[in-house]
């Protein structure tokens, strides 16, 4: 039972299912050794029925009783395993005693394990799958920031978003590559490391910000509603928030919304976890119309919630909602929420719709558990779908690495792929130009840079060739963090899973670490931002800005 998770999690480049044989070995070895406890062990009948009888409902009275956090993985990787480890271990250890002393003896181990139990709460997994546990009495985060005297500060800074294009107006930049130009940064933080302007605790949720005129927008979780969050760039202070009452708490990542707000032509555009589709006026808040994407597509939240962040195009605000027939993927009029169009596809997906073109034609790529589907913007009709089934969900966004190939990224073992698109009168067609299973992103997006990919091979760094699909280097573990590109510099910002921030040389000649400082506390899995000289970061705990150092020229 200890063994079996080990030896998965050390297999970097195993199978996809290798992540369960790590989160269910230790409770199907617990069944193994129950069953063998029942069936060939010498204990009498009497004594087995009695041990497994009191086991059994000393299982379910302790799920009864536990902190609602703990119910789902906790239970099965942690309570059961434990519970019953311990009881054959006593009954095994107590053998030259009486059959009701014996019973007793392992009864008495597995109680241990359930008030333990009954004493803890989680507040999810770790990349690795590892539970975060603490105890049961201890306030989270999310409880401190509910329960503080102090009413959250307001901005005084006269900051207002406007029309102008924003630096970074959503998920991971304007193109949704985690792409930065422009300014040129210092690679020597030892001598100038990254100066800390502001730092404030925020409510639990895996969105990243979206910038304009001196405010950030992003999603959090406060108690009983879920809510979109202004907060001035210059100091962190709360500028408005627009909520409702909503909760999703995914045993897996914790609670809270997962998508990234979206700012285009004045208007804010936010969809939630349970599936509330609001745009919003970026300056009040004042919400201009609200949809209910799971009630349009027919279909109750994923485990893991809606996800993607909206994508505008043209008159269109479009999200994945994965429902039956064409209600895969919805758009609605920008101005007033009305449904515009649907399109078939996958049911399962973490991605957002991303904007790209193959020669003078633009679409919308929805990367799908099915698939690939490329949408036509304005009418939502499929243009091309690429078939690539993956039993789990995707959770990253597909990109373009040259004109005619586009970079397919699959989680959990499966690998990444690469595909060359033709045309053949007015159809499109794809080949596989190579797949490998030398980046096998989980929810941990990439970027390209001069004819490579950098990203998280599970939670290792590593860099392939985009002409072979080919490892040009892997090396530091960052645990399932999100990478930034500083094009322009030729640099690499990784934002590790523990709070890290580290600077690697953006070559493929070796991997190459500049610097490695703290600049959040507590589990980071959220995309950071960058506009200026600013980085913005933040997890489900708190939210931090930065000043970065700049080359002088």
């Amino acid at each position: 039972m200890i063994l079996v998770p080990m030896v998965a999690r050390s297999i970097e480049d195993g199978p996809a299912w290798i992540w369960m044989v790590s989160a269910f070995g230790p409770a199907l070895c617990s069944i193994v050794l129950l069953i063998w406890w029942l069936a060939a062990s010498r204990a009498t009948v009497r004594e087995k029925l009695i041990g497994f009888g009191c086991l059994l409902l000393g299982l379910v009275l302790a799920i009864l009783a536990m902190h609602p956090s703990m119910h789902g993985p906790a239970i099965i990787v942690i309570v059961f395993p434990g519970a019953t480890s311990l009881f054959v271990v006593g009954v095994c250890l107590a053998d030259r005693f009486l059959s009701a002393r014996r019973t007793a003896v392992g009864l008495g181990a597995a109680l241990v394990v359930l008030l333990l139990a009954l004493m803890a709460r989680t507040e999810g997994l770790w990349g690795n799958f590892k539970q975060e546990l603490t105890w049961r009495w201890s306030q989270s985060v999310e409880e401190k920031l509910l329960t503080s005297a102090a009413a959250p500060a307001k901005a005084s800074a006269q900051a207002t978003a406007d029309e102008s294009p924003s630096e970074w107006p959503g998920f991971r930049g304007a193109a949704r590559d985690s792409r930065q130009t422009g300014l040129k940064f210092s690679s020597d933080w030892a001598a100038t490391p990254p100066q800390l302007l502001w730092k404030i605790p925020v409510g639990p949720g895996w969105s990243s910000f979206a910038h304009q005129g001196g405010l950030l927008f992003t999603q959090e979780q406060r108690g009983p509603q879920e809510m979109i969050v202004c907060y001035s760039a210059e100091t962190g202070a709360q500028v408005w928030t627009s909520a409702w009452e909503a909760r999703l708490d995914d045993p897996l990542g914790g609670p809270g919304p997962r998508a990234t707000p979206t700012l285009a032509g004045g208007r804010l555009y936010a969809q939630g976890a349970t599936g509330i589709l609001r745009c919003l006026n970026p300056k009040d808040g004042a919400m201009l119309w609200e949809r209910n994407i799971g009630e349009i597509a027919g279909r109750q939240p994923p485990m893991w919630g809606f996800s993607s962040s909206p994508l505008v195009t043209g008159d269109v605000v479009i999200v994945h909602a994965g429902g039956a027939g064409d209600k895969a993927t919805l758009a609605f009029d920008v101005a007033t929420g009305e449904p515009r169009w649907s399109a078939p596809g996958g049911d399962d997906s973490y991605s957002s719709p991303q904007l790209a073109k193959y020669g003078e034609e633009e679409f919308v790529l929805m990367l799908s558990n099915l698939g690939l589907e490329f949408l036509s913007p304005a009418t939502g009709a499929v243009r091309f779908s690429y078939a690539w089934k993956h039993t789990d969900h995707r959770a990253l966004q597909p990109q373009f690495a040259s004109a005619d190939t586009v970079l397919l990224p699959t989680g959990m073992g499966a690998g990444t792929r690469l595909i060359r698109l033709a045309r053949n009168g007015d159809a499109l067609t794809a080949e596989e130009v190579w797949t490998s299973r030398y980046l096998k992103p989980d929810f941990n997006d990439f970027v390209l840079y001069e004819g490579h990919a950098y990203g998280f091979d599970s939670s290792i760094f590593t860099c392939i060739n985009l002409a072979t699909g080919e490892r040009a280097w892997k090396g530091g573990r960052y645990g399932k963090g999100q990478v930034l590109l500083l094009a322009d510099s030729g640099l690499l910002f990784v934002m590790g899973e523990r709070g890290e921030g580290v600077l690697l040389r953006a070559t493929s000649e070796a991997h190459e670490e500049l610097a490695n400082v703290p600049l959040l506390e507590g589990k980071t899995w959220n995309h950071p931002a960058i506009v200026g000289d600013r980085l913005f970061v933040r997890n489900a705990e708190e939210a931090a800005c930065y000043r970065l150092p700049v080359v002088k020229e």
